[in-house]
């Protein structure tokens, strides 16, 4: 602590440690970092003992909660706060009745600022000493004010401080409760478990602030909607949950219909109508025995099915449904053990130039050879790869046995050589700072030439952020890959980025494929897609061909290259070789 002594005034320094009264000075987090000698002689302490300690840690709880919520605020408002009746617990463990006055300290240059707290003055410690009416009043107004702080503080430790609802432990506590009144006698006792859809959009684009406003009138409009006997509390985040006792299973299921009606209703948030919508599961108590926390699990499984079926609606537990929180954990750690033990395998798929029926390459697939379940394709397990984070590995083993394979197969035949490896890569992969390097490294490993390497990327990961896609496509592109944008059509990409990404190929989705020579619309969609590929001077390729008809209509169209079962399904690679043998009479081209 420096001096801050002007002419004419006592060193601070000498003033503070000999001052009649008891000084602290603390830091902006309310820790202690001097005291004077007074104070140490009137509590007990020595400095060691108050090393690392807040002032409030000082005081008991409920003098806490005061200091907390009364004298904090005071002073980041006024800058100082004077006469507040505390205690303080000396090192004996005895309580101290005292008056607190502190003042804020601006900062000066990096210095951050302080705070200055008097725990009493002389003529306070001779009112506590010698006026011992005046000492007895002030220790009953603190046992009141003590008295009311505990209250409040059981009331904080049960209700959300943002909406007013129950918190979970709240919930908890009255739920035991209500089970426990519940006698049944044609009623169900029920738990409507909701939850906001898309409410991180929210957060994301309009901050945290307006998410907690959201988060108070959505409270507001449950409890308007619930029935008048229902207890209802914010379980986190933007979860929430209503319990009530009705008539029927369908009363219940009427009242989460409601609830879902009411929370439709815009809500303006600064001057913007904000349109919200939730998802509800509705689990109703299913025998006697069951314990409340089993009935507010059933609810969230059935809340999970709600939001898995695309939001917006409620659904019921079925009796025999299992927990697809459970089922997912088990997943992520059979399939991180499946990447680490061999378990997954590549199958590969030709792609063909559609005028000559030359093979120009392939597609690597990856399957997952399941313990119990058997081969899994990869739509059930990508998505679980990506939330889990194990898609990187994953990721990266694909590119590496698809170029293991491709080493092997070019040392044994060197046409084969020419086919080009198309991989997938996720939007999580796209993001990765470390994707390049890993595609470096893989490269180099198997002595690739990059020309035969192709990243296929969906259109919806572009779209996704495409000012952050095209960085990562461009440095892709350095490395000298091909790249392709897959299931084309479903992502909104607008011709101005398609003809900034440096891509080679567009790949129309299979959805439109199939409606070729059956829905108009289709095949006006995909004749749009391969003129508009063609347009910024890349290749149009269609996934899913599985007839004759397709291959014909797209030929007729102009499309340069397909792939689908009309041609071949994936293949694991020895029948993949097979089917190159016996399928290249006129030898393998990569270019029509």
């Amino acid at each position: 602590m420096t001096s801050s002594a002007g002419p004419g005034l006592p060193d601070f320094q000498a003033w503070f440690q000999q001052a009649p009264c008891g000084y602290l000075i603390a830091d902006d987090a309310g820790r202690i970092e001097a005291v004077n000698d007074t104070f140490l002689s009137w509590s007990g302490y020595s400095r060691p003992d108050l090393r690392g300690l807040r002032v409030q840690d000082l005081m008991p709880v409920g003098d806490q909660i005061l200091y907390s919520t009364h004298c904090i605020p005071q002073l980041n408002i006024a800058g100082a706060v004077s006469e507040l009746a505390v205690e303080i617990i000396g090192a004996d463990r005895k309580r101290r009745a005292a008056l607190l006055s502190a003042a804020r300290f601006p900062a000066s240059g990096e210095q951050r600022g302080s705070v200055g707290i008097i725990i009493f003055s002389a003529h306070e410690r001779r009112l506590y000493e010698k006026e011992l009416v005046s000492a007895l009043r002030a220790a009953e107004v603190s046992e009141s004010r003590r008295a009311s702080a505990e209250k409040e503080l059981h009331r904080l430790a049960l209700h959300d401080r943002l909406t007013g609802l129950l918190n979970r432990a709240g919930l908890e506590a009255k739920l035991d409760q209500l089970l426990a009144a519940h006698d049944g006698r044609g009623r169900s006792l029920a738990a409507l478990y909701i939850d906001l859809d898309h409410f991180k959009a929210v957060n994301d684009s309009l901050g945290h602030a307006a998410g907690d406003e959201l988060l108070v009138a959505v409270a507001g409009r449950i409890k308007s909607a619930a029935l008048g006997t229902s207890t209802i509390a914010r379980l986190s985040g933007d979860e929430f949950i209503v319990v009530d006792s009705f008539q029927s299973t369908q009363a219940a299921t009427a009242q989460a219909a409601g609830l879902l009606e009411t929370l439709r209703t815009p809500v303006l948030l600064g001057g913007l109508e904000v349109v919200i919508s939730a998802s509800i599961g509705v689990a109703v108590v299913a025998e006697e025995a069951e314990t409340i926390e089993e009935l507010v699990r059933r609810a969230d499984i059935a809340l999970y099915r709600a939001k898995a079926s695309g939001g917006n609606q409620w659904e019921l537990h079925r009796p025999t449904e299992a927990d697809p929180t459970a089922d997912r954990l088990r997943t992520v750690g059979e399939l991180r053990n499946g990447i680490s033990d061999g378990a997954l395998r590549v199958y590969y798929q030709p792609r063909v130039h559609l005028r000559s029926g030359a093979v120009d390459g392939v597609e690597s697939l990856v399957r997952w050879q399941h313990p119990t379940r058997g081969l899994l394709a990869p739509s059930e397990f990508i998505g679980i790869a990506e939330d889990s984070g194990l898609v990187r590995p994953l990721g990266a083993w694909v590119l590496d046995e698809t170029l293991r394979q491709a080493e092997r197969w070019r040392k044994q035949d060197p046409a084969t050589g020419e086919l080009q490896y198309a991989v997938n890569l996720s939007a999580r992969q796209l993001n990765d700072p470390e994707l390049v390097r890993m595609v470096e490294r893989a490269l180099q490993a198997r002595q690739m030439d990059p020309a035969r390497l192709l990243l296929e990327i969906t259109e919806t990961a572009l779209m996704t952020d495409p000012e952050a896609a095209l960085s990562s496509l461009t440095d892709l592109k350095d490395l000298g890959v091909g790249l392709a944008v897959d299931d084309f059509g479903t992502g909104y990409s607008s011709l101005t980025y398609l003809k900034k990404f440096p891509v080679d190929e567009l790949k129309i989705d299979r959805s439109f494929i199939a409606g070729l020579g059956l829905e108009a619309g289709d095949a006006a969609i995909v004749a749009s897609c391969i003129d508009l590929a063609h347009a910024v001077g890349i290749r149009a390729v269609a996934e899913g061909v599985e007839t004759p008809e397709q291959a014909e209509a797209l030929i007729a169209m102009g499309c340069d290259l397909a792939q689908g079962y009309y041609y071949a399904q994936p293949l694991p690679a020895p029948l993949l070789k097979a089917w190159l043998d016996a399928n290249s009479k006129d030898g393998l081209v990569a270019e029509p």
